[in-house]
């Protein structure tokens, strides 16, 4: 009964979404971020500790200030998802720009495939749809199922079109590392808190267990690892930043070199969110299993 609950209130809001421009989707959005941080308050609690620790320097009020933003972010996000559902490829190319595409590039004309690691920050449903649109190669997402059946089909429909597919967390390293070495395009985000036996990098000065599957494709496949976020930028629309995390020092497949790898990519991410920290997604407990440990060094 509650995945029916939801899934009409998820269809309502789709069908408000829907008629609207690509602005007044985006204004949409930001109102219910607001309402979630300013009346809802849904882990404003975790946000704000997640701040705390991570700007230490930073006024309570500058705090507050970005986990505001990062509630905006997210309430975005979430209305642009609904909006690709029905936007055509002319109205995705035009919102989402790559500004330099010699990294891209050189990851391409490599031909051994692309492992494109992302991050919940901008629009990260974007990534996929829009940078298969805008470089002609099909990407291969590997995503987590939604617990409403109901949703997550629609969800699925709307990151496999314009040519793409999906692949679901339970079955991917096998689906992965034939993408691989096929040519293909990986997309992942590395992002969240790993379980416990995931490998420990610092981040924002405490150990954070990371997942070790994109350092673990790249150096299995030689595929490079390109980290790519989306900035929103003042009209709404989104650039592609993109990174080639680093490896060519890094020989054969070991242990230590997914470890270096991992804290290389997790590098990354720390300073493109210092650079806009309210486009992250601030809500997540991305420290839950060393939540005790902050002084942790990077160890396997």
């Amino acid at each position: 009964m509650l995945n029916l609950v939801e899934f009409i209130l998820f269809e309502a809001v789709s069908q408000i979404v829907r008629p609207l421009s690509y602005r007044a989707v985006g204004r949409l959005g930001r109102w219910y971020g607001s309402l979630g941080y300013y009346c809802l308050r849904i882990r404003r609690a975790r946000t704000l500790t997640n701040l705390r620790f991570a700007f230490p320097q930073k006024t309570e009020e500058e705090r507050k200030a970005i986990a505001a933003g990062a509630y905006r972010n997210f309430g975005i996000a979430i209305m642009q998802l609904l909006w690709s559902r029905y936007a055509t490829a002319d109205q995705l190319k035009q919102v989402v720009r790559i500004p330099d595409r010699r990294i891209l590039n050189e990851c391409l004309d490599a031909g051994k495939g692309i492992v494109l690691l992302s991050a919940h920050f901008g629009c990260w449903e974007f990534i996929a749809q829009g940078l298969r649109l805008q470089i002609g190669h099909p990407i291969n997402s590997i995503v987590q199922r939604q617990r409403n059946q109901y949703i997550d089909r629609i969800i699925d429909r709307t990151r496999r079109r314009h040519g793409n597919s999906t692949i679901s967390k339970g079955v991917q390293s096998r689906a992965s590392l034939t993408v691989l070495k096929s040519g293909g395009i990986l997309g992942l985000l590395g992002d969240q808190s790993g379980p416990k036996e995931s490998i420990f990098v610092d981040f924002f000065g405490r150990a954070a267990a990371t997942h070790r599957g994109p350092a673990a494709f790249s150096l299995k496949t030689g595929s490079p690892i390109l980290f790519v976020v989306l900035v929103r930028q003042s009209d709404g629309t989104y650039d592609a930043i993109m990174d080639r995390v680093q490896d060519q020092d890094l020989k054969g497949y070991s242990e230590e070199a997914i470890v270096e790898l991992t804290r290389r990519h997790v590098s990354l991410l720390e300073k493109r969110i210092r650079e806009h920290p309210d486009q992250w997604l601030w809500m997540h407990n991305r420290w839950k299993h060393t939540m005790h440990a902050p002084n942790e060094s990077a160890t396997a």
